[in-house]
């Protein structure tokens, strides 16, 4: 009897589709693979049970299951960071993931996999003993600086935002101005939008090991950095494993359509030897 995997990726295509990618890989190596999915609570042209089908129908190899849908948040209504709703709303499905976990054969699951943006489902994998890893599908040097961002602010009275472009030193990647980074970590550090994203970036190298959509000899700088004891200091981060480049096949060429030179170069180079 296979082994399953289980993967639980945030809301969005942008979470769903490297997770797909990733589903792939361990199909290849002779498990089976759940997806766990919630229904979005906002409505987009890639969100909602159509699209979830959609997914599903287009990858048959690959088991989907829908968690029952909670209420959505009001985003108009509430005054929160939209960040903090969805964070407490992947929050609320825990108690569904729970059950859902619970249904298998303990023998025939092998492990968790979870998105970035959903690991407060640690709680629920490390309650019922199951190997939990995170997937972060960008590449390492911005999981580098996410990892050592905590640390950086730690002692801070003030937010980044008051240092301007002054550059931050990270390990394992160039110096870069502070108004470099995402506008919602350089607010004050005890602001409760501030507070989350540090929960969320130290949790997230919490679990067994991280799977990091790159590939070494790309970011052999950055990599090396989360594997250096300096990186964090007092704590040691748990392996870091370079699964990438995950790419899907694309869509196909509609005939009919003039296309750029360059782009009949790319399509004539050798399968999966070409990084954009």
């Amino acid at each position: 009897m296979k082994q399953t995997v289980v993967l639980y990726p945030g809301a969005g295509v942008s979470h769903v589709g490297p997770m797909r990618e990733l589903a792939n890989v361990f199909l290849k190596h002779g498990y089976d693979v759940t997806m766990v999915m919630v229904e979005p609570p906002f409505k987009s042209s890639d969100a909602g049970v159509t699209a979830i089908q959609r997914i599903a129908a287009s990858n048959p190899s690959i088991s989907f299951h829908v968690l029952p849908p909670l209420p959505a948040p009001d985003f108009a209504a509430s005054g929160k960071h939209p960040f903090l709703l969805m964070i407490q709303l992947f929050l609320d499905y825990n108690e569904l993931l729970e059950a859902f976990l619970r249904s298998f054969p303990r023998e025939r699951l092998h492990s968790v996999v979870l998105d970035m943006f959903c690991i407060h489902a640690l709680d629920v994998c490390v309650k019922l003993g199951v190997p939990v890893y995170t997937f972060f599908a960008s590449g390492a040097s911005c999981l580098s600086v996410l990892t050592q961002f905590p640390a950086l602010i730690a002692d801070r009275q003030t937010g980044l935002k008051e240092i301007g472009d002054t550059p931050l030193d990270f390990l394992g990647v160039p110096p870069m101005p502070a108004s470099h980074l995402i506008k919602e970590m350089l607010e004050h550090p005890e602001e409760e939008l501030c507070k989350e994203i540090t929960i969320i970036w130290k949790r997230n190298t919490e679990t067994m090991a991280v799977l990091v959509n790159t590939f070494e000899s790309l970011e052999s700088r950055a990599v090396q950095s989360l594997r250096d004891p300096l990186c964090v200091p007092g704590r040691t981060l748990p392996p870091i494993y370079c699964v990438g480049p995950l790419v899907g096949e694309g869509a196909k060429d509609g005939g009919g359509t003039e296309r750029n030179e360059c782009l009949a170069w790319l399509d004539s180079q050798p399968d999966r030897s070409v990084v954009c």
